[in-house]
């Protein structure tokens, strides 16, 4: 492929990533808030969590409807009232206000997270040539990633610039409304950006689709994708119903569990919660902060790693080889906390192997499985209940676990192993349901269900 073409498809990649970035960015700013929102307004465990949580209300309506949504409109208008999405939710977080307009303006905002943690990675699956299309979607995870780090140090700043009765006051809001600017830039930035080429020719725009294609993958690849995709949309429009034939069940299955899987193993109970975890450690407010940074630079890391390996070692190998990482780190977490031992640096040591094995794995990887799996004219509203699974899981995982810290005969050490035997059942069921799709164009991805029984 000519490097005029790679220039394209990464730019256009890197805008899409900015959704990931603002994804991130938008679910761990709470990691830095929550205490102090529960001191501003006095809240119990089960409010907490809800505080924490609400977005991910959002986030799966969000979900619902973007399959839908993208299918009539066009994957960049999706993308683009994701952008306004986040912006208002920035804007009315840093008003001030009680807990029921926050928790209002905290749905709006995962209504941008639900729609963008669909569009994003689907857009860049449509885009990517076969070759480097799992690196292209990890390039996605990877803005997940850098906005969870960089509202880290934003939190950890502005948790600095005065005391903390500030910060209960007002310094939270300031955390939430900081958003504001990547939002705006991910709008500006999309205004630009060519809509999804299977999009077009699903709409029977065949010659916007080649000028794309061939801008993207040059005249001879462009000219053989476009007869893949002929061939693939010569099926019915995608319909929910579609869903039940017995030829999408299998991968239905595995986006669903892959996606619950990804959360359920505990993920987001460190990113939303790091700094009380380091809390309850022994660590200062401080020190929590300045720890939760350290998960953010592995996470960043980790990823670049598996950016470089997802084409390379394939995608179940690289989840298998997180899945059981994961699970080793959790069990001596818990055994840590059990133990006692919570002096020195033991629970920061575990939770940073943790992140390396997710970094690597079910972090990127499942994005990568989830937008390649469904054919295209079903895509969209594949992904959309596949996605939803995902987020009911956050927020399981999210309301939960402040409770389940709290609760008598559970605590922090039979959380963490419960979160290890969830990720135990990961590894059996990758190993025994997910399918290698390294190097396949996705309408050869879809071909080989119909050769499944």
């Amino acid at each position: 492929m000519q490097q005029q073409n790679l220039k394209y498809v990464y730019a256009c990649t890197i805008i899409a990533a900015v959704g990931g970035l603002l994804f991130g960015y938008d679910t761990a700013v709470v990691a830095g808030a929550i205490g102090f929102i529960q001191q501003k307004y006095h809240l119990s465990a089960a409010m907490t969590g809800w505080a924490a949580s609400c977005a991910i209300i959002g986030c799966m309506a969000g979900a619902m409807v973007a399959g839908m949504l993208s299918d009539q409109l066009g994957r960049k208008k999706v993308l683009l009232l994701a952008a306004v999405a986040f912006a208002l939710s920035s804007a009315g977080i840093m008003l001030p206000s009680g807990i029921g307009v926050f928790i209002l303006f905290r749905f709006i905002g995962g209504m941008g997270i639900g729609l963008a943690s669909i569009l994003a990675p689907m857009y860049i699956s449509e885009i990517a040539p076969p070759g480097i299309r799992g690196k292209l979607i990890t390039v996605y995870q990877l803005g997940i990633v850098i906005g969870i780090l960089l509202i880290y140090f934003v939190n950890a700043a502005i948790a600095g610039l005065y005391n903390e009765t500030w910060n209960i006051d007002q310094g939270w809001r300031w955390m939430f409304g900081s958003g504001l600017i990547p939002s705006v830039v991910f709008f500006i930035l999309l205004i630009k950006t060519p809509e999804s080429p299977r999009w077009l020719a699903a709409q029977g725009r065949w010659n916007d689709a080649g000028d794309i294609l061939i801008k993207m993958n040059g005249p001879e690849n462009a000219e053989k994708e476009m007869k893949e995709i002929a061939s693939s949309l010569k099926e019915v429009k995608g319909r929910f119903s579609d869903l039940f034939n017995p030829a999408l069940k299998i991968p239905l299955v595995i986006g669903i569990l892959l996606s619950v899987f990804s959360q359920v193993t505990g993920i987001n109970a460190i990113m939303y919660y790091a700094p009380e975890i380091f809390k309850a450690s022994g660590s200062g407010a401080s020190s929590a902060l300045l720890q939760t940074v350290c998960i953010g630079s592995v996470n960043f890391l980790m990823t670049l790693v598996a950016i470089r390996y997802v084409d390379k070692l394939g995608r179940k190998k690289l989840l298998l080889i997180g899945s059981a990482g994961m699970c080793i780190c959790l069990a001596l977490i818990g055994y840590a906390f059990y133990a006692r031992l919570t002096g020195g640096y033991w629970i920061l040591a575990g939770i940073l192997a943790y992140i390396s094995f997710f970094a690597i794995s079910l972090g990127p990887l499942t994005f990568v499985v989830v937008s390649e799996i469904f054919p295209n004219h079903i895509r969209g509203r594949a992904m959309s209940i596949a996605i939803f699974f995902l987020w009911l899981s956050v927020y399981i995982v999210s309301q939960t676990f402040p409770m389940m810290l709290e609760a008598p005969g559970i605590g922090a050490a039979k959380t963490f192993w419960i979160f290890m035997l969830l990720s135990a059942a990961a590894f059996i069921f990758i190993w025994r349901m997910v399918p290698e799709t390294k190097g396949k164009t996705l309408e050869e991805i879809q071909a080989l269900w119909k050769k499944m029984p």
